[in-house]
This record gives structure tokens, C-alpha cells and sequence, in this order.
């Protein structure tokens, strides 16, 4: 596993893993636009990018990250 500035494990997403190895969750008060640095502009299309996380996964029924990532993805290979 790849180290990040000499303080944490990287797992999916780039993401660190906590101590116990677990991956951290990200914060629900996360910008969209934040979100789309990451995962590509095509991230929650229709939603503002001041919107926050948690507002993004209340309006998507409690999905989780990965599922709406992996949703923005599929819909961008299937243009």
C-alpha cells in the first residue's frame, strides 16, 4: 500500500485507511466541486458544486460515494 505524506495508508479512491485499516469515510460537508476534482467533472451532473455530500446522498436515497461515483461513471460511457 502507497504512503501520503508519511501519515496514512491509501486504499480505494486514494483515500486513507483509518488505524484499523479501515477506509475513511469522507466528510458529508464535502463540496461537490471538491468532489469533482477527483472523480471528473461528469460527478453529480445537475447538482451545484456548492452543494454539499450529505445533501447529494440524502437527495440519491442514502447511496453511498462509490455508488454515485460508479453511477456518474457508467453514464459517461454510455454517451
Amino acid at each position: 500500500m502507497a504512503k501520503i505524506k508519511d501519515h496514512c495508508d491509501v486504499g480505494l479512491d486514494q483515500r486513507c485507511r483509518d488505524n484499523d485499516g479501515e477506509i475513511r469515510q469522507k466528510r458529508g460537508d464535502t463540496l461537490i466541486k471538491t468532489l469533482r476534482k477527483t472523480y471528473g467533472p461528469a460527478f453529480a451532473l445537475g447538482v451545484r458544486g456548492d452543494a454539499r455530500l450529505d445533501t447529494l446522498r440524502e437527495r440519491a436515497d442514502g447511496e453511498s460515494l462509490s455508488k454515485l461515483v460508479n453511477d456518474s461513471q457508467h453514464r459517461r460511457g454510455s454517451r
